[in-house]
């Protein structure tokens, strides 16, 4: 029994136009026709998607940026506040230190008590001297670290009220943006359906290509119709009577020229 030979796909290129898709067009469960229109009904439904986001505006990206804002500041909070905690912690450390050296001191001084001869005498107070810079050193350290404290706590408060003013205005943006959302719901549900439908119509390499012009061009139109009886609908340059003899049959993939759209018939419309 002779094997079955199979088909090896070509692997998607994404920088691919309709062009080199030309050759392979017909290749498909559908007719070139069915599969052209297909294509019209998925480019319809992307503009009708198109204008419902155009609805929104930059509210989208305004909302986005808020949060993105609002984000950065609380974690700046989170920051300071962590380093409260640790000039809270070093003036602990440095009160426990200034316990330790006054037992220290007064063990010393004790000492003195208890002499022999001067040096003895100088070396004990050498000891207390030594005792008393380091005692100095802690106080001032406390004393530091209570001053950032107060200059972060201030730091905090100022972020705060930048928050709460951040926030007032990303709540007001979503609440318009959830209403712009909410009135075109249904619409956009039943567009986004339609448009799917038509995508799994097409082979990946031609959705790919499809969705590639659609980037590239300022106005997302892959497939135009014929416009004004003789024209390109997404650049409109002329064409030329022989291949608005082919887009009107239906049988051919035909490109455009100057723009690389594909053009249909009008009639699709």
């Amino acid at each position: 029994m002779a094997k079955k030979i199979k088909k090896v796909e070509t692997p998607i290129d994404q920088r691919e136009t309709f062009v080199s898709l030309q050759k392979n067009f017909a290749d498909s469960e559908l007719s070139v026709e069915e599969k052209l229109k297909v294509l019209y009904d998925l480019q319809k439904a992307d503009v009708a998607i198109d204008k419902i986001l155009q609805l929104r505006g930059e509210l989208p990206d305004e909302v986005e940026a808020l949060e993105n804002e609002v984000a950065d500041l609380k974690a700046k909070v989170a920051q300071e506040t962590e380093v409260i905690d640790r000039f809270n912690k070093s003036i602990a450390a440095n009160k426990q230190n200034i316990i330790d050296l006054d037992e220290e001191i007064a063990k010393y001084q004790e000492q003195l008590n208890n002499i022999s001869n001067s040096r003895e005498f100088d070396s004990i107070n050498k000891e207390i001297e030594n005792q008393g810079y380091l005692r100095q050193i802690s106080e001032k350290n406390i004393n530091d670290s209570k001053m950032a404290i107060a200059n972060k706590k201030a730091a905090i408060e100022d972020l705060k009220h930048v928050i709460a003013m951040r926030s007032e205005d990303l709540k007001a943006k979503r609440q318009e943006l959830e209403s712009i959302v909410e009135s075109t719901a249904d619409e956009e549900k039943e567009l986004i359906e339609k448009r799917n439908a038509c995508a799994a119509k097409i082979d990946a390499r031609t959705m790919s290509a499809y969705d590639r012009i659609r980037k590239s061009v300022h106005n997302h139109l892959a497939v135009v119709s014929v416009y004004n009886g003789d024209s390109c609908g997404g650049c409109f340059n002329t064409i030329t009577p022989q291949r608005l003899l082919e887009i009107a049959s239906n049988k051919k993939l035909i490109i455009c020229e100057h723009c690389g759209r594909i053009i249909v018939n009008s009639e699709f419309e």
